[in-house]
């Protein structure tokens, strides 16, 4: 059999997609792209349609499937469209957690070189003896695709570790006045209250930009979540739960 213009040798299949002759030797071997045709003297021949099954192969390839995997994808069917579909959501999807960690990487090299990185000694001494690095991995399964976690981010890249220190002591010193205002029997709803709730809300502006709408469902973690009602309640047992009720009280007033 003579080549034509269309089949191309193994030696210019791997020049042309970029692999070698061992790995299509490899795909071969395995049953997951052999060549369609074969010269007279006995070399392999491969077509467009080769070609074709080669660069999904590839494609899958860059997304981690094993070869396995690969071989079922491209032989369930023959909708060559359907399997271009599928590979464009599996690289958006792989994109959109690739700028997560192009951005995470941003963020630790900014603060790295603005000596802003707290170093774990660090967040133990300001945060406490209760500080779970997990509690941040947490947030940003929850809120990553938000633009709050968004400003966030790049809000808190610039604080030092003095700047944290002056946040934990004015938080700590605002709660120890949530906790007074809660014994003496403030009410929600009450303009001491009112006041409380604002001054709680200007505090997670320094994080986001927060509205009233957003104070609620931050709020209702103080209920629904122990680890974020353990702060509060271990000041004063049902500080929490009034806490939710003075910022629900507030938000109402802005609606």
């Amino acid at each position: 059999m003579h080549r034509t213009d269309d089949e191309y040798l193994i030696g210019d299949v791997a020049r042309l997609s970029g692999t070698t002759v061992r790995t299509l030797h490899h795909y071969e071997s395995v049953g997951l792209l052999a060549p369609s045709a074969r010269t007279s003297a006995g070399y392999r021949l491969y077509t467009r349609d080769d070609l074709d099954r080669l660069t999904r192969i590839l494609y899958y390839r860059d997304l981690d499937f094993d070869l396995e995997t690969i071989t079922t994808l491209l032989d369930e069917s023959d909708d060559h469209v359907g399997q271009l579909r599928r590979q464009h959501g599996l690289l958006t999807d792989r994109l959109a957690r690739i700028r997560v960690m192009v951005a995470a990487l941003e963020k630790e090299m900014s603060a790295h070189m603005n000596g802003n990185e707290l170093t774990a000694e660090q967040k133990l001494e300001i945060f406490g003896a209760d500080y779970d690095p997990a509690y941040e991995v947490e947030a940003e399964q929850r809120w990553g695709d938000t633009e709050a976690w968004r400003q966030s981010q790049e809000r808190t890249a610039a604080f030092t570790p003095d700047d944290w220190r002056r946040i934990k002591a004015d938080t700590d010193a605002f709660n120890a006045r949530l906790a007074a205002a809660f014994a003496a029997g403030v009410s929600p709803g009450s303009d001491e209250a009112d006041r409380l709730a604002e001054e709680h809300l200007a505090g997670l502006r320094t994080y986001y930009d927060a509205d009233h709408a957003m104070h609620r469902q931050v709020a209702s973690l103080y209920t629904d979540d122990e680890r974020y009602a353990r702060p509060y309640e271990e000041l004063a047992p049902g500080l929490a739960t009034w806490l939710r009720a003075v910022i629900d009280a507030n938000a109402e007033h802005h609606d």
